[in-house]
């Protein structure tokens, strides 16, 4: 655990930035005070936000750039014509141990393009996975992978069961967290061959891990398992649903709660219950997602978020720092056998 800790902040990235960057800082400092900024972005723009911030500008060092990577940007433009920018020099920061680990709300694929070239992967890591919370009837679990990788293999799942189980026991503060991969049926023979053979390799190397074996889609808001893994595409679409579903549903409920004068009255009376749902179902929660396998720490924001929900995601990066995530993944990486479990595989049952 580092004695002062410093985070490298990319304040311009984000829908409301740099205004919601800097408030969320100052946030962040009501509840870790002793934290330090490093802070990259368009000086003439940060100056009058700080100023409406004070404890946030005593706690930041300005670095200007005016060169901001939008998110309609390419990731190919980005690598190319971002090295100034201030998600890229806010990575370059951790890259060159100015800062223990960066937080963007920016755009997703250049941040993990950028972050990837930057700091590298984790020795055995061939690919990072955006990780990131759901909540369920149990509390929360985490998924990976959520859009960064679209086709994965079975070393891949492995990879992110292991990188899943060590995020989930520091962020989700769980002993001994459950996997599960997601799948279209719990049978062993259903799914295609990579899910099969990672489910092989979990279930017969030695790992500390509490293999539950193929959890389906229902499973995810039963809080089934712990940690979900999937592929990308699998993985983004089932985020995306569970957003759209959301927002679907809160809108049918204030649709129906002002819906006559009675209805406006039961939602008065029921105003503290429903205070408590929202709460419950806030995504400013749930903000934080870690780009798991980099050399380094890297959180992404969500781009819509406001001051509470960017202070959460600094949150989440101070935790992970503080419980050396990188280390743990590393040691238990390093007790995985993909040899033995494709042995086993090539043994001809007959």
């Amino acid at each position: 655990m580092p004695e002062q800790l410093t985070l490298s902040i990319d304040a311009m990235g984000g829908d409301n930035a740099p205004d919601m960057v800097i408030e969320g800082i100052q946030v962040a400092l009501t509840m870790k005070p002793d934290l330090q900024f490093l802070l990259f972005g368009d000086e003439a723009k940060l100056a009058p936000c700080l100023e409406r911030y004070p404890q946030a500008a005593k706690a930041c060092v300005v670095h200007h750039t005016a060169d901001v990577i939008t998110n309609e940007a390419k990731v190919a433009h980005a690598l190319r014509s971002g090295r100034n920018s201030s998600m890229r020099l806010a990575i370059d920061a951790v890259g060159k141990d100015e800062a223990h680990g960066i937080v963007s709300a920016g755009n997703t694929g250049a941040l993990m393009a950028m972050a990837k070239f930057v700091l590298k992967t984790i020795p055995g890591i061939n690919r990072p996975a955006i990780s990131g919370y759901f909540p369920t009837l149990r509390g929360r679990s985490i998924m990976l992978d959520l859009g960064a990788n679209v086709e994965c293999d079975a070393k891949n799942l492995v990879q992110f069961a292991v990188m899943g189980e060590v995020f989930a026991r520091i962020a989700l503060n769980v002993k001994n967290p459950s996997v599960g991969i997601l799948n279209v049926g719990v049978e062993d023979l259903k799914g295609h061959q990579s899910v099969k053979d990672a489910a092989n390799i979990l279930q017969t190397t030695d790992l500390p891990i509490k293999f539950h074996g193929f959890v389906e889609g229902d499973d995810i808001a039963k809080g089934t398992v712990d940690v979900i893994v999937t592929d990308g595409f699998t993985g983004n679409i089932a985020l995306k649903t569970a957003e759209g579903t959301a927002k679907m549903f809160g809108s049918f409920l204030k649709t129906t709660l002002t819906s006559s004068p009675l209805a406006m009255l039961g939602a008065l009376f029921a105003k503290s219950a429903l205070n408590k749902f929202k709460e419950r179902v806030d995504p400013r929660s749930y903000n934080g997602a870690m780009m798991l396998g980099l050399n380094g720490v890297c959180v992404k924001s969500h781009g819509g978020t406001d001051a509470i929900g960017f202070a959460n995601a600094i949150n989440v990066t101070v935790s992970l720092i503080n419980n050396s995530i990188n280390e743990a993944i590393k040691e238990d990486y390093a007790r995985v056998s993909f040899d033995q479990a494709e042995t086993d595989q090539q043994v001809d049952p007959k």
